[in-house]
C-alpha cells in the first residue's frame, strides 16, 4: 500500500482544523452533491462552541495513488496528553504557524515533542494574507525555535510553504500562485514524509486513542507496527511493563477513509486503524499476536499539575435538576474518562463520597465538568489546587508555567503589576508590532488560577494569554487570595426582590429574584473582607397605609454572572461549586453556621 501518516500540529487558533477542511475538499473526499461542513473535524459540541480542538481525530485523503492518513491534534497545553501519543503513530508533521503571531508556547511544546521523536517537520506559514503578517521575521523565529529545541541539522533544513488555509492555497513563495490550491502541500508531503517504517514479525499495535461506541464497545485506534490483522483473529494485550491485561478476539477492524470509517477484511502494517472486541485494553497498551512477549515502548506522559475534589452533591436542592447524583455513577464516569485520557489521574479520596481528579490545567477539568453536567450529572467540586511535590533534599516544589501575554502597550503596566503580585518572574518584554508588547513570565500555576478573567477586565478584552507547563521549581510562598468575603443565605426558599433591594449596600448579588436558595448558599459578594449571613427571603410587610414610596417598583442592580470557569476561580478552600444540568451555584462546604464557626476555631488553634 502506498501510504503516508502525518499529524498537523500548531498553537490554538493558528488554523489546523480549517486546513484539514480544505485538504478534504481538494482531494475529492466529498461527493459533488455532498454538504460540506465547516470545521468537520471538530465534531464534539463543546469543540464547536469554544472553537477549539479537544480530542485528536483521524481522517484520510487519497492524492494520486497515495493514501494519506491525517491526524488533527489539539492546540491547548491542557490536552497535551493527546498530542504526545499521536506523534508516536505518524512519520511526519506539518507545523502550522500564524504569519502574524509567529511561534507560540504550544507550538514550542508540540514541536519539541516531534523533534525528540526524530520527525522531520514541514513548516507551513498560514494566514499570509493578514494585514499584520510579518512572514520573514516569523520564518526566522521558527528557525530559532528549532535551534533552541536542539534540532539536528537534518531537522533544521526544513521545507517551508506559505499560504492561507481559509482560502485553500499553499505555495513555496509568500506571494505565490494561489490557483494551484493545496497541490504544493500534497506534493511536498509525498516527497518529504517517508512511508511508514514496518518491522518484521507478528501483529503488534500500540493503543493511542480510546473511545466508547454504543454498538461496538471499546474502540482502540493505533498504527500497526508489524504483521497483519484480520477480523476474528486472536490477540492479547500487554501493559507498558509487559504484564498480561487480557486475551480476546478482534470483532471489527475499521480504517479511516475521508470522514467515514470503513470495515476492513485485512489490515496491513503501517496503516492507522481502529479495532473493536476487547474489554480492558487501553491507551499505551500493546495489542499483539499471542506469541509476542515484549510490549512496544510507550511515551511517558508529563505529570498532572492541578487537582480538584469531585464530591457528591449534598445540598438541600440535590437531585431536583439532574438524574445522575450517586457516588457510584460519578465514580464510574470519572474512571471511564481516566481510561481514555492518560493526562488525567483519578483516585478515590479518604471520604468515600469524593474523588480526587488531577489534570494538566483548569481548562481540561472544566471541560470534563461541563461534559458531565450535559450528561445529567449533579456534583460539587472544590477549588482547583496545584499538585505539589518534593525533591531529594525535601524542598517543596510547585508547578511553574511559561506565560506569554500579548497586550497593548498602554495596559502593560497593570499586567506586569498583577503578575508580580502572583509571584511571577518576567523573563522577556519585546514589541510584537502594532503598538503591542509580548511579555513572557515564569509564573506559579496556583497564581494563574482565575487570572484569565481579571486580565480581560484590566486590558478591556485586548490581551491574549497563552500558558505552557515549564517545570517543577521551589515553592514561591503565599499568594494573596480573594480579598472580599461573601454574603450567605441564612434560610431556604425563593429569593425576594424586596429583600435583595434592601441588601444592595452590603455588596453585589449573584442571584436573581425567584431563584431557589438554601442555608449556607453564597448569594453575593460582601463589600468587606468577612463573610456575612443575610436573609434574601424577607417579603414586604403588608399594611393598610398607602404611600407613594412603598409602592415604587424595585429596581435591582444586575447580578454577577458566574460561568463555570469564573466560579472555580472565585471560591476559597472552605467553599464549593454546586453543578447541575441547569444551575451553577456557590456554597460553603459546611452549610451550618455553627459548624463553620467550630471549624474556624479549630483551624486557628492549629495555626
Amino acid at each position: 500500500m502506498n501510504l503516508r501518516n502525518i499529524a498537523i500540529i500548531a498553537h490554538v487558533d493558528h488554523g489546523k482544523t480549517t486546513l484539514v477542511d480544505k485538504l478534504l475538499q481538494q482531494s475529492g473526499t466529498y461527493r459533488d452533491n455532498q454538504r460540506q461542513v465547516e470545521r468537520a473535524m471538530d465534531s464534539n459540541d463543546l469543540e464547536r462552541e469554544r472553537g477549539i480542538t479537544i480530542l485528536a481525530k483521524c481522517t484520510s485523503v487519497v492524492w494520486g495513488e497515495t493514501h494519506i492518513n491525517i491526524v488533527d491534534t489539539p492546540g491547548h497545553a491542557d490536552f497535551g496528553g493527546e498530542v504526545e501519543r499521536i506523534l508516536s503513530m505518524v512519520d511526519g508533521v506539518i507545523v502550522l504557524v500564524d504569519a502574524a503571531e509567529g511561534p507560540m508556547p504550544q507550538t514550542k511544546f508540540v514541536v519539541g515533542k516531534a523533534l525528540k521523536l526524530g520527525l522531520k517537520p514541514i513548516v507551513a506559514i498560514n494566514k499570509v494574507d493578514r494585514s499584520d503578517a510579518r512572514v520573514t521575521e516569523v520564518v526566522n523565529e521558527v528557525f530559532d525555535l528549532f535551534a533552541a529545541l536542539d534540532a539536528t541539522d537534518d531537522q533544521l533544513d526544513f521545507p517551508i510553504l506559505y499560504g492561507s488555509g481559509k482560502n485553500g492555497w499553499m505555495s513555496d513563495k509568500p506571494d505565490g500562485d494561489s490557483s494551484e490550491g493545496m497541490k504544493p502541500l500534497f506534493e511536498l508531503v509525498l516527497k518529504h514524509v517517508p512511508p511508514p517504517s514496518v518491522e518484521d514479525g507478528p501483529f503488534r499495535l500500540l493503543g493511542t486513542i480510546l473511545e466508547a461506541n454504543p454498538y461496538l464497545g471499546r474502540i482502540i485506534t493505533g498504527r500497526i507496527a508489524s504483521g497483519t490483522l484480520k477480523p476474528n483473529q486472536a490477540v492479547k494485550v500487554l501493559s507498558r511493563d509487559g504484564k498480561l491485561v487480557e486475551t480476546g478476539r478482534i470483532t471489527k477492524i475499521l480504517a479511516f477513509r475521508g470522514l467515514e470509517r470503513v470495515p476492513l477484511d485485512i489490515a496491513e502494517a503501517g496503516d492507522i486503524v481502529a479495532i473493536a472486541g476487547l474489554t480492558k485494553g487501553t491507551v499505551a497498551d500493546t495489542f499483539c499476536d499471542p506469541s509476542v512477549d515484549t510490549p512496544i515502548q510507550a511515551q511517558p506522559i508529563d505529570p498532572p499539575t492541578v487537582s480538584m475534589s469531585f464530591i457528591v452533591n449534598n445540598s438541600p436542592l440535590a437531585g431536583t435538576e439532574g438524574d445522575k447524583v450517586t457516588s457510584r455513577l460519578i465514580r464510574d464516569r470519572l474512571m471511564r474518562e481516566a481510561e481514555g485520557n492518560v493526562a488525567l489521574r483519578v483516585v478515590e479520596a479518604a471520604d468515600k463520597d469524593a474523588m480526587e481528579v488531577s489534570g494538566r490545567g483548569e481548562l481540561q477539568l472544566a471541560i470534563l465538568i461541563e461534559n458531565m453536567r450535559r450528561e445529567g450529572f449533579e456534583l460539587s467540586v472544590s477549588r482547583p489546587r496545584v499538585v505539589l511535590t518534593r525533591d531529594e533534599d525535601g524542598q517543596l516544589l510547585e508547578p511553574v508555567e511559561e506565560v506569554v501575554i500579548d497586550v497593548d502597550e498602554e495596559f502593560s503596566g497593570v499586567v506586569v503589576q498583577k503578575m508580580s503580585e502572583r509571584k511571577a518572574e518576567m523573563i522577556e518584554m519585546r514589541p510584537s508590532g502594532g503598538n503591542r508588547l509580548r511579555l513572557v513570565f515564569y509564573a506559579p500555576t496556583r497564581g494563574l488560577i482565575g487570572y484569565q478573567g481579571e486580565l480581560m477586565t484590566d486590558t478591556k478584552g485586548t490581551a491574549i494569554m497563552n500558558r505552557l507547563f515549564h517545570n517543577y521549581l521551589p515553592y514561591r510562598g503565599e499568594i494573596q487570595g480573594r480579598r472580599n468575603g461573601v454574603l450567605i443565605s441564612n434560610d431556604q426558599g425563593e429569593a425576594v426582590a424586596y429583600a435583595m433591594f434592601k441588601l444592595e449596600d452590603r455588596g453585589p448579588m449573584m442571584i436573581e429574584p425567584g431563584w431557589k436558595v438554601y442555608k449556607g448558599m453564597i448569594v453575593g459578594e460582601h463589600t468587606r473582607d468577612n463573610d456575612l449571613e443575610i436573609n434574601v427571603l424577607k417579603g414586604k410587610q403588608l399594611t393598610n397605609i398607602r404611600t407613594t414610596s412603598k409602592d415604587e417598583a424595585v429596581r435591582l442592580t444586575p447580578p454577577i454572572r458566574m460561568t463555570l470557569e469564573k466560579a472555580l476561580a472565585y471560591i476559597e478552600d472552605d467553599e464549593l461549586v454546586e453543578i447541575t444540568p441547569k444551575s451553577i451555584r456557590l456554597r460553603k462546604r459546611l452549610l451550618d453556621a455553627n459548624e463553620r464557626k467550630r471549624a474556624e476555631k479549630s483551624k486557628q488553634a492549629v495555626a
